[in-house]
C-alpha cells in the first residue's frame, strides 16, 4: 500500500479506535502525529496566545489554533493514477478544521479513484485555550453564519468578519508546492483543482476570485456560501453541492447564477437533506451520492483522462 495512505490510515484508526460519542459532545484529543505533513513555510498567526490543540466531535478529529500550515499528500497507486489532482480544504468557520471528515477521508476517497489529493491544513483565527470557552465560540460562529429568516440578510451569506490573507497565502503556497513537485507526485498541472467544505468552500471561492497565482482547472465548493459573486473571465468550471436543510442555503442560488450568467460551466446539486458538514455522507441522507456525481462530472469533463 502507498506510504502516504498507510500512515494517514494509521492516524485515523488510532483516533477512531477509542469510544466515539455520537451526540455532538466535544472531547479533548491528543494531537496526532502527521508524518507526511509538509510544512508550507507561510509564517504564524498574529496575536495567537494558544498552541495547536485537537478535539473530537461526532467521532471526527478536529484541530484548532493552527499556526503552522501544512500540506499532506494522498497519492494513488501508480497503476490507478490519472494525473488529476485536487487540493482539499476542510471547513470549521476558520476557527477549527474538520480534518477527518472533510480532509483525510475525502482525500483517501479521491486517491482510491486515481486522483492525487492534498489536504491543506491552513492557519486559523485564534480561539480560547479552554475547551469550555472554545465551545461557546463554536456556538457563536454557527449563530453568526445563520441569517435571520425575516431579513434581507437572508439573500446573502453571512460576511466573514476578518480577512483571509493568511489562508490565501497558505493555499497559494500549497498550489506552488504541487507545481514544483508535480513530476515527483505524478500530477498533470493542467488538471489541478480545488474542493472545499463549508469554510473550506469559502476559501476555495476566495482563491478563485482573488488569487493572482492559482490557475485552478476546476473547483468544488461543497456546502459553502451561496450568495452572488463577481466571476472572473478565466474562472474554472464549478461543481457545487448543498442540501435544502443546510443553514447556509435558505433558498439562495446566487453563486450558481453568477457562474451561469458568466458563461462558465457549472453543475449544481441541491439535495433534499444532508444538513451541514456531511463530508462524504451521513446515514440515510440523499446528499450521500454527491461524491459519485463529482467523479462522473470530472470524467465527463475529461479531467480524468490518463
Amino acid at each position: 500500500m502507498n506510504l502516504f495512505k498507510t500512515s494517514i490510515l494509521a492516524i485515523c484508526l488510532v483516533i477512531t479506535s477509542s469510544a466515539i460519542a455520537q451526540d455532538g459532545t466535544i472531547y479533548p484529543l491528543e494531537n496526532p502525529e502527521e508524518p507526511n505533513a509538509i510544512l508550507l513555510g507561510t509564517g504564524g498567526v498574529e496575536n495567537q496566545p494558544a498552541s495547536e490543540t485537537w478535539f473530537k466531535q461526532w467521532g471526527d478529529p478536529m484541530a484548532r489554533n493552527i499556526t503552522t500550515a501544512t500540506l499532506t499528500p494522498f497519492l494513488p497507486e501508480p497503476d490507478k493514477a490519472t494525473g488529476a489532482a485536487v487540493i482539499v480544504a476542510p471547513g470549521g468557520g476558520f476557527r477549527w478544521l474538520s480534518l477527518g471528515n472533510e480532509g483525510w477521508e475525502v482525500a483517501q476517497a479521491l486517491a482510491d479513484q486515481g486522483i492525487a489529493a492534498f489536504v491543506l491544513k491552513y492557519r486559523l483565527r485564534p480561539t480560547p485555550e479552554s475547551l469550555d470557552d472554545f465551545k461557546e465560540t463554536m456556538n457563536q460562529t454557527f449563530a453568526a453564519a445563520t441569517p435571520p429568516a425575516d431579513s434581507q440578510a437572508a439573500a446573502r451569506p453571512a460576511p466573514v468578519p476578518f480577512t483571509l490573507s493568511d489562508q490565501l497565502e497558505d493555499a497559494e503556497a500549497a498550489y506552488a508546492m504541487i507545481l514544483d513537485r508535480a513530476e515527483e507526485w505524478g500530477v498533470d498541472t493542467s488538471r489541478l483543482g480545488m474542493i472545499g467544505f463549508s469554510a473550506g468552500a469559502g476559501l476555495t471561492m476566495h482563491c478563485t476570485l482573488n488569487s493572482n497565482t492559482m490557475k485552478l482547472a476546476f473547483i468544488g465548493p461543497i456546502y459553502g456560501g451561496m450568495g452572488p459573486v463577481g466571476v472572473p473571465k478565466d474562472a474554472p468550471p464549478m461543481f457545487n453541492v448543498i442540501a435544502t436543510d443546510d443553514f447556509l442555503f435558505r433558498g439562495q442560488f446566487g453563486v450558481v447564477d453568477s457562474w451561469y450568467k458568466a458563461g462558465i460551466p457549472v453543475e449544481f446539486h441541491l439535495y433534499q437533506n444532508g444538513g451541514h458538514g456531511f463530508g462524504l455522507g451521513n446515514p440515510n441522507r440523499t446528499s450521500n451520492r454527491w461524491f459519485d456525481a463529482f467523479m462522473y462530472w470530472l470524467e465527463v469533463n475529461d479531467f480524468l483522462e490518463k
